[in-house]
C-alpha cells in the first residue's frame, strides 16, 4: 500500500496513518507462537521430542520449534520499539517533540485494563493454592502484585527466585514499561541533540551482549530477566523506525531486506548453537538485525494479506492478550494430560493445536473485554500498533 508523504520540520518523512500491516502482524504472530509452544514444550511439561512426532521430525527442527521462546521475546522487544517510535513520529513529528502526556495516557489505556484483569485472576488462583500460580519460599501474593504493578517484577524475581509459572510471563512487560517510563525523558526533558540521542540508542543497542554478560552465568534468574539487555533490543527497534523515516527502499531492495532478515532469524532460531560457538555468541544480535530488516521491508512495502497466513496475522494482532493469558491454557492442558496419561509422553504432540486454538479464543474474548474495561472505543487498526 502506498501513501503520500509530507516533510516534517526536521526533514523526516511525515506519514499518514496506515491500515494494519500484514507483514508486521505475521512477524508478531510468529513470535507469540514460539512463546506459547516453548512454554508447552519444556521437558517438565509436554515436550515434543519424546513424542511420536519426534521420530519423524529432525531433532534440530524439534528444538527450533520448542526452545526459542526467550529469543522470540527479544523479537517482540524490537517490534515494540519500532512501532512505538513510529507512532510518536507520526503524531508529534519527531521524538524530540513527543507529547509525553498523550504518550503515557495511551500506554495506560493499552496496558492497564488487561493487566489488572490478569492480576486479579492470578491472585485468586494463587490464594486458592493452585499449582503454577501459588507462590513459594520468600514470595507472596502481595509481593508479586506490587512488583507487577510497579514494573519491578524482574527485580523481585532476581531477589526471591523464579516466580510461579502463571506469573513468570510478566518479566518482559516490566522491561518494556520500565523503558517507556523513561523514554520521554530521554527524548524530551534531557534535551539531547538529535544526533546525540541516536548515538545513545546506538551504543545501547550494540551493548546488548556485553550488558547481558555482566551478569554471572550462575545467577540464572537475573541473567535471563535483567532489564538493560531487553531494553537494548527495544533500542534496535527505535533505531530501525528512525531509519525508516529517512529511507524508503525500492520494492526490489525491500525484497532483499526481507530475505536477509529471514535468513538472520533462521540462523538465530535454527542454528543458534552455531552462532554461539563459532560467531562470537552473537545469536541475539542476529535476532535483532533480522527483525529490523524485516520491519524496514514491511514498513516500506506492506505485504498483501495471503491466503493461509491470516490466522498468523490475527495472532499478531492479539499478541498482548495471548502473551498475558496463554499460561492459563498451557497449565490447564498439562494438568489434564497428566490426569489422563500420567508421564506417558508419546501423545504430547496431540495437544498443541488444541492449546493454540483455546489460547486464540481466550485472547479474542479478552480483547473485547479489555476494550470495555478501558471505557474507550476500539482504536483504529493501524500499521503501528
Amino acid at each position: 500500500m502506498n501513501t503520500s508523504t509530507l516533510a516534517s520540520q526536521d526533514g523526516t518523512r511525515q506519514v499518514p496513518a496506515r491500515s494494519r500491516n500484514f507483514g508486521i502482524d505475521c512477524l508478531r504472530g510468529l513470535a507469540i507462537l514460539l512463546v506459547i509452544v516453548h512454554h508447552l514444550a519444556l521437558p517438565f511439561r509436554l515436550p515434543l521430542g519424546p513424542s511420536l512426532l519426534g521420530g519423524w521430525w529432525p531433532k534440530r527442527l524439534i528444538d527450533a520449534v520448542s526452545f526459542n521462546g526467550y529469543e522470540a521475546v527479544f523479537v517482540f522487544f524490537v517490534i515494540s520499539g519500532f512501532l512505538i517510535a513510529t507512532r510518536i513520529v507520526d503524531r508529534d513529528g519527531s521524538l524530540e517533540r513527543i507529547d509525553w502526556r498523550r504518550f503515557y495516557a495511551a500506554r495506560a489505556r493499552r496496558i492497564l485494563p488487561l493487566l489488572c484483569l490478569m492480576l486479579a485472576a492470578l491472585s485468586v488462583l494463587a490464594w486458592c493454592g493452585v499449582p503454577g500460580f501459588a507462590p513459594e519460599g520468600e514470595q507472596s501474593v502481595g509481593g508479586l502484585l506490587a512488583s507487577a504493578l510497579t514494573f519491578t517484577f524482574n527485580l523481585y524475581e532476581g531477589r526471591t527466585g523464579w516466580a510461579p509459572a502463571g506469573w513468570d510471563v510478566l518479566w518482559s512487560l516490566s522491561i518494556e514499561e520500565a523503558f517507556y517510563a523513561g523514554f520521554p525523558l530521554l527524548c524530551l526533558w534531557l534535551w539531547l541533540p538529535r544526533r546525540l540521542l541516536i548515538g545513545v540508542l546506538l551504543l545501547w543497542a550494540l551493548a546488548l551482549m556485553p550488558l547481558r554478560d555482566l551478569v554471572p552465568a550462575s545467577d540464572e534468574v537475573w541473567r535471563e530477566k535483567a532489564y538493560l539487555p531487553g531494553m537494548a533490543a527495544i533500542a534496535w527497534g527505535v533505531l530501525a523506525a528512525l531509519l525508516a523515516r529517512r529511507w524508503t527502499p525500492s520494492l526490489a531492495q525491500a525484497r532483499v531486506l526481507a530475505g536477509c532478515g529471514a535468513l538472520c532469524l533462521l540462523l538465530a532460531f535454527v542454528w543458534g548453537d552455531v552462532a554461539w560457538r563459532h560467531l562470537f555468541k552473537s545469536g541475539l544480535y542476529w535476532l535483532c538485525i533480522g527483525a529490523c530488516l524485516l520491519l524496514l521491508a514491511f514498513y516500506a512495502h506492506p505485504p498483501k494479506p495471503r491466503l493461509g497466513l491470516g490466522w498468523l496475522a490475527r495472532m499478531g494482532e492479539l499478541s498482548y492478550e495471548l502473551y498475558l493469558s496463554h499460561m492459563f491454557v498451557v497449565l490447564a492442558m498439562v494438568a489434564g494430560y497428566r490426569a489422563l496419561l500420567g508421564e506417558h509422553q508419546a501423545w504430547t504432540f496431540v495437544v498443541y493445536l488444541p492449546v493454540l486454538a483455546l489460547c486464540r479464543v481466550l485472547a479474542g474474548g479478552l480483547e473485547h473485554l479489555s476494550v470495555r474495561l478501558s471505557m474507550t472505543r476500539p482504536a483504529p487498526r493501524s500499521a503501528v500498533g
